[in-house]
């Protein structure tokens, strides 16, 4: 069964689109000039011509008002203002991410401090930290030797002061390994 990978549209962002000039429907609209003043409730062939007269356009900016507001402003310069404020927005959002920690069964004391150095580094820039450990061959039958070794890597997390862990997804045993989920709280 072949799986579609296109985005259905409610995976689409949906833009706000304004009317603007010819495009406004409604018989009058409730007009603001370009400093900011509400004129009233206009015709909007009228509101269209004062907008001409100041060569800046009529934008409906309030479609779902009886009747629409209608504002005279350049369009040009909404349209920028707006991508500016979402670049803006953009930025300012934080993605955090899942780090991944891979451990084995024959890891060394300076290999696991390394590890612990940098899983807390992770939990202090607020990313949230997948901790695994394959186990290959043989050591599928030493189970209880690995679970020992992330549960131990867990407790050394744990002891720093300045994190609050919490095991988001306990210790689970998944095809070839284990794994766990944890994410700070401060």
């Amino acid at each position: 069964m072949r799986y579609s990978r296109k985005k259905t549209k409610r995976h689409q962002k949906t833009e706000l689109k304004y009317r603007v000039n010819e495009q406004i429907t409604a018989p009058e609209v409730k007009l603001i000039d370009e400093t900011g003043n509400f004129l009233g409730v206009v015709a909007t062939e009228k509101a269209l011509e004062q907008a001409r007269e100041k060569e800046l356009s009529l934008v409906e900016v309030s479609p779902k008002d009886t009747p629409p507001v209608a504002k005279i402003i350049d369009y040009g310069k909404l349209q920028y203002q707006k991508q500016k404020q979402e670049r803006k927005q953009k930025l300012l959002q934080k993605k955090s991410e899942t780090k991944i920690i891979k451990l084995s069964v024959r890891i060394g004391k300076h290999d696991i401090e390394f590890r612990l150095n940098k899983t807390k580094k992770f939990l202090e820039d607020k990313n949230k930290v997948k901790i695994e450990l394959n186990l290959k061959g043989r050591e599928k039958q030493h189970k209880d030797v690995a679970r020992k070794i992330i549960e131990d890597f867990i407790e050394k997390i744990k002891e720093d002061e300045n994190l609050n862990i919490i095991i988001e997804q306990p210790i689970k045993y998944k095809g070839n390994g284990f794994s766990a989920f944890l994410i700070n709280n401060k």
